[in-house]
């Protein structure tokens, strides 16, 4: 599967934005997608993560309550909604994709594909 994130860019802290990840192919619902991120020096964190039919969810305390991951089967495509933005939420985003298994995977390794990244920064 391919995958290619969108929607970053700059916003003033307390803001909102909705990053994309376009999935190719047609079998979409086979995996469970997450968000990563990547702040400049510092290791890939695990930002959230859907299961292959969007009924199941797990997200960081970091990002908890303002942070929602959602996918749309349909369109073959993931979202994450990002609310209430802080300067620490400054990153390069990346959507991950693996085939999905009994558990969802909150550890990067764990993932076979991954996007492109989209920037945020978060100004204060």
């Amino acid at each position: 599967v391919q995958l290619q994130a969108s929607g970053g860019g700059l916003v003033q802290a307390g803001g909102s934005l909705r990053l994309s990840c376009a999935a190719s192919g047609r079998t979409f619902t086979k995996y469970d997608m997450a968000w990563f991120r990547q702040a400049p020096g510092k290791e890939r964190k695990f930002v959230a993560v859907i299961n292959g039919r969007g009924t199941e969810t797990t997200s960081s305390q970091a990002v908890k309550g303002r942070f929602t991951i959602s996918r749309d089967n349909a369109k073959n495509t993931l979202y994450l909604q990002m609310n209430d933005l802080k300067p620490e939420d400054t990153a390069e985003y990346y959507c991950a994709a693996r085939v999905s298994d009994y558990l969802l995977s909150i550890v990067a390794p764990d993932y076979d594909y991954w996007g492109q990244g989209t920037q945020v920064t978060v100004s204060s």
